[in-house]
């Protein structure tokens, strides 16, 4: 299939779980999360999940990082460039929503991309290969692009992998793994 296809039907299979399902299989996720072999690292970047698009709440994950004492970095959307920045994620940080339903950091202290060692990237769908499909703005792929190239990208998934997604282009990053609330597709780990 092609991203268009699949986002319209990952989309739709989302809004079709309840809110415990949501939760549940969120927490699977990031319980499954604690078998990668990623705890070694110092920076991790996640983000702060739209609720009212059913997307993976990452509060469990989150939990974990803090729980291990781990530097926990932040997007916020810039939609006049289509870019991302990223802030430290601290007891100082004022979050608010934005207009997307985004929860994003209203201030703090801003993180080079080229500090970050592991990313868990938001998506709505994945292939056998490691391609991802996004909402279709390429805010990840910019933003994966310009992190060093050992950056560990973790997508989070509630489905499982399609074979493949036909229609990737150049500017398309790859995933090294993928979690779903019942496995781990590893990719092109370095």
């Amino acid at each position: 299939m092609i991203k268009t296809q699949l986002r319209k039907l990952y989309k739709d299979k989302r809004a079709r779980l309840s809110d415990d399902e949501v939760d549940s299989l969120s927490m699977a996720i990031a319980n499954r999360c604690l078998n990668l072999d990623i705890w070694d690292f110092n920076c991790y970047h996640i983000h702060l999940s739209i609720e009212r698009h059913k997307e993976i709440n990452t509060t469990y994950l989150l939990n974990i990082l803090q729980g291990k004492d781990k530097t926990v970095v932040i997007p916020k959307t810039d939609f006049s460039t289509l870019n991302l920045q990223h802030y430290l994620l601290d007891d100082n940080t004022r979050l608010a929503v934005n207009s997307y339903g985004i929860p994003e950091p209203v201030n703090g202290i801003l993180i080079n991309e080229q500090q970050i060692d592991v990313v868990f990237v938001p998506l709505l769908a994945f292939d056998e290969k490691g391609n991802r499909v996004g909402y279709g703005k390429g805010f990840y792929d910019r933003f994966l692009s310009g992190c060093r190239p050992d950056c560990l990208k973790i997508g989070l998934s509630f489905f499982n992998a399609e074979a493949e997604i036909e229609d990737i282009n150049s500017n398309d990053v790859l995933l090294n793994f993928c979690v779903t609330p019942e496995k781990i597709y590893k990719f092109n780990y370095i």
